[in-house]
């Protein structure tokens, strides 16, 4: 719902971006006042104050971040809406932590825009947050599907809210859980991860929350659990949706409390934890079939980021393509490989059913196989439309043959392309035999998987018949 009357206040050096926001707010009923410096800003705060205001993050004299720095002394209540064309975690993570209402990434829809500065005057921001970290996980993302997890990260770096984080296998959850951590107000404290799903069900108790000596057999001595070592930070828990009903209910249980008993033990073990949990099941549905508690799916789904599935950012997969090369390239000292034009392409129209984690194996396996500093299509596997994969070791030579062939093709589309291969097929093959049989032709004749009589008639077709005459049989 659009606010008609308040004022908006815009502070951007880009004329472009002043004039039309100026329009459309003005369009909305809305008040708009526009600055090219911050400088011009904080001399017209001196005699008024906007319901808004909308800065641009990097600027000439005084970057949106500063002058958030400097209306955290002077204006704390007032809703800040930072724009910037630097589309990354550090930036979301550092508008929100410098007390920003909300992080619009360029280029933005206009209508959203105006919709987001009449909620930011319809809010009213507390104050004396916690300050956040300094330091942001990588996370690589220019799409809105990615700036939306962005969002989450930052609004929720001020907290250590239990969070739920859901999204098809490899789409990179575990790195969004770290980013929360890291950015959160227990950074510094421990982040344990553990994948639930990769521990027998029989022994995942334990791994949770440890056991006494002697609480069954093999167990010689004391085991701190998963929950004690995270005390005071993070506990990711993975794959939540594969946990048995008995520990969901213990799991619940500690939730509610903060309290639990380790296997064998009777002393309660108290711990302040904070739980970021993910899944790629449909939790609901699996509540509806019985298959999940609906008190402890209430209870994780306090938050929920959703990470989206690599096929839905495909503005994303060169960048993250580049950077895990560069990656690779690094650990093994070696120089990156790029992507040729056609390899560009065939990334960006495969749908990586296996997500991040398929494309980051990819990029490990191209470093090591591909033959040279470019990568192009024949390198790459059937399913992502190239021709590498099943051939037999030695093969590679069928790369260069599709090349010459297209080239020919290219140049040439009414050329037999056979007419002209097959004898150069054959001459490589045919001298490949002879050399190795060193000149015995019936030798050379089995290598070939031909009769004598044939490999005779063969040399005399391609001129080679004065060349290995006189050689032995």
């Amino acid at each position: 719902m659009i606010t008609p009357g308040i004022t908006v206040w815009v502070v951007d050096d880009d004329e472009s971006v002043r004039w039309v926001l100026e329009q459309a707010l003005k369009q909305a009923h809305m008040i708009p006042r526009c600055f090219p410096t911050a400088a011009q800003f904080f001399t017209a705060l001196e005699s008024a104050r906007p319901d808004v205001l909308v800065t641009d993050i990097r600027m000439p004299d005084v970057s949106g971040l500063e002058l958030l720095e400097a209306l955290r002394e002077r204006e704390p209540d007032l809703p800040v809406i930072v724009i910037t064309a630097h589309s990354d975690l550090d930036s979301a993570v550092a508008a929100y932590k410098g007390g920003a209402f909300e992080y619009l990434p360029k280029p933005f829809d206009i209508d959203e825009a105006v919709e987001l500065i009449s909620r930011a005057a319809q809010a009213r921001p507390g104050n004396g947050q916690p300050h956040a970290p300094e330091k942001a996980q990588t996370i690589i993302g220019q799409a809105p599907a990615m700036q939306e997890v962005f969002r989450a990260i930052g609004r929720l770096s001020r907290t250590s809210m239990t969070v739920l984080i859901t999204g098809e296998s490899g789409t990179g959850k575990e790195l969004v859980a770290r980013a929360l951590h890291e950015n959160s107000p227990r950074f510094g404290r421990p982040f344990v991860a553990l994948n639930t799903s990769a521990i027998a069900a029989e022994l995942l108790e334990s791994e949770l929350f440890g056991h006494e000596k002697g609480a069954f057999t093999g167990a010689d001595q004391r085991r701190i659990g998963r929950f004690e070592q995270a005390n005071g930070g993070t506990l990711f828990l993975d794959e939540i949706g594969d946990m048995s009903p008995a520990l969901q209910t213990r799991l619940l249980r500690v939730l509610a409390e903060k309290e639990f008993f380790r296997v064998g033990g009777q002393d309660t073990v108290r711990v302040d934890v904070r739980v970021v949990a993910a899944t790629h099941q449909d939790l609901a549905r699996a509540v509806e079939a019985g298959r999940f508690r609906d008190d402890l799916f209430h209870r994780l789904n306090v938050m929920r980021v959703e990470v989206p599935p690599l096929r839905a950012r495909r503005e994303d997969v060169l960048e993250l393509a580049r950077f895990y090369l560069e990656q690779v390239a690094g650990e093994l000292s070696l120089v990156p490989k790029t992507l040729s034009t056609e390899a560009t392409q065939l990334f960006i129209n495969y749908d990586w059913p296996g997500n991040v984690r398929e494309l980051v194996n990819l990029c490990r396996r191209l470093t090591v196989t591909a033959a040279g500093r470019e990568i192009t299509a024949y390198d790459l596997p059937p399913e992502l439309g190239g021709t590498a994969s099943g051939a037999p070791q030695g093969a590679e030579w069928t790369s260069g043959l599709a090349r010459w062939a297209a080239g020919r093709l290219a140049s040439d589309p009414n050329r037999p392309l056979l007419d002209e291969a097959r004898p150069a097929f054959e001459r490589t093959l045919i001298e490949a035999a002879m050399r190795r049989s060193r000149g015995k032709r019936l030798q050379a004749a089995k290598l070939l998987g031909w009769g004598r009589n044939t490999l005779t008639r063969k040399l005399k077709e391609l001129g080679l018949d004065d060349r290995y005459q006189g050689e032995g049989a």
